[in-house]
């Protein structure tokens, strides 16, 4: 995720922020534009619209806040006035919320929620998903956030475009308990939504685009039994030795689905950070060797289409990342080594993602 910066003041914003800290000035991120904007409330409405600014950018268009921000202080998008949905495009994906009269799951909603919005700005970065939606529709998978009840566990999953995610996941305590105990070295709320959206574009890019020969030869068949396929990963508690030569994780060798899932949410981590990188006109060169990079390139740029382009960055990129975390006392952000087929199955989520923008 890039950093913003104040219409108003020229301050650095970020993603989450309501209030620039240096001029005062209300905040909203635009969808429309995937920026974050200083607004201003219009005389005698309830709109708002963008403040003016020095370069002749006319601030004409109108807008209304998020109902999750009016109702709940749970969301910073803004809604196009001319939109008849109450709710911002990347809340109105969600259909069933947990029950908010627990105080405990605001916060689980609100977490979630933020991982939400991260996803759906990656997504329309890459042109998967629409920012204007006609009518007020949506556009994307839908999800619901539940809560296990007595006899009844909720499990984290797709089916047909919809999205379920356990609100536990949300809770740093519980999440940490799970990572450790299925042996994942990453488990994020934002990293099960990427995951999750996988198995929506699978759907979407692979099945209904007519592409499962190509994915077959890259990921192998899919058609074998998926529920036994998961039982003897796990019966067999995990991977076996010597998975990370051809998959991006050890979930990945359980099902050919799940190597997608993975892969692909393991693309959308890469340009993320890539984007994140490129903002801070982040250069680099990696300590003992000639290799160097004079600046990150930001992915979404028309001229860093080029795969290779992506990987030669990516590499000393995360290498500088885990240091930082070290040097902090952390574990690794990135705990992954790609290798050469995984390599190859990055590559071609690439390849059919720039084919759909294109």
């Amino acid at each position: 995720m890039k950093t913003f910066h104040c219409d108003v003041c020229g301050h650095a914003l970020f993603f989450e922020n309501v209030r620039c800290l240096r001029c005062g000035s209300e905040l909203a991120f635009l969808p429309d534009r995937l920026a974050l904007c200083a607004i201003e409330p219009e005389e005698d409405t309830a709109l708002f619209r963008r403040k003016a600014r020095d370069d002749g950018d006319a601030a004409n268009a109108a807008y209304r806040l998020c109902i999750n921000h009016t109702e709940h202080q749970a969301c910073n998008f803004a809604v196009p006035a001319s939109d008849p949905n109450p709710l911002c495009v990347s809340c109105r994906l969600t259909r069933v919320l947990p029950d908010l009269s627990i105080p405990e799951n605001h916060v689980r909603w609100y977490r979630i929620e933020v991982a939400k919005r991260r996803l759906f700005y990656t997504l329309a970065k890459l042109a998967l998903v629409s920012v204007n939606p006609p009518a007020g529709g949506r556009d994307g998978p839908v999800f619901e956030f539940l809560a296990d009840l007595p006899g009844q566990q909720v499990f984290t999953g797709h089916a047909e475009g919809l999205i379920t995610l356990n609100i536990a996941e949300a809770d740093d305590e519980e999440r940490v308990r799970r990572r450790v105990a299925l042996h994942e070295p990453y488990r994020t709320l934002l990293g099960h939504l990427r995951h999750e959206s996988g198995h929506y574009y699978w759907d979407r890019l692979i099945r209904d685009e007519g592409r499962i020969d190509e994915f077959r030869a890259v990921f192998g068949d899919e058609q074998q039994p998926y529920g036994e396929a998961l039982d003897r990963y796990y019966a067999a508690g995990g991977a076996e030795p010597g998975w990370q030569a051809r998959h991006v994780s050890a979930y990945a060798t359980s099902h050919p689905w799940e190597d997608w899932a993975e892969t692909w949410a393991h693309y959308l981590h890469m340009v993320d950070l890539l984007e994140t990188a490129a903002s801070y006109n982040t250069r680099l060169a990696v300590p003992g060797s000639k290799q160097g990079i004079e600046g990150v390139i930001d992915p979404f740029d028309g001229g860093a289409g080029e795969f290779r382009a992506l990987v030669r960055q990516w590499v000393p990129l995360t290498l500088l990342l885990n240091s930082l975390n070290r040097s902090l006392g952390q574990d690794d952000a990135y705990p992954f080594a790609l290798a050469g087929q995984s390599l190859e199955k990055l590559r071609f989520v690439h390849d059919v993602i720039q084919r759909k923008r294109r």
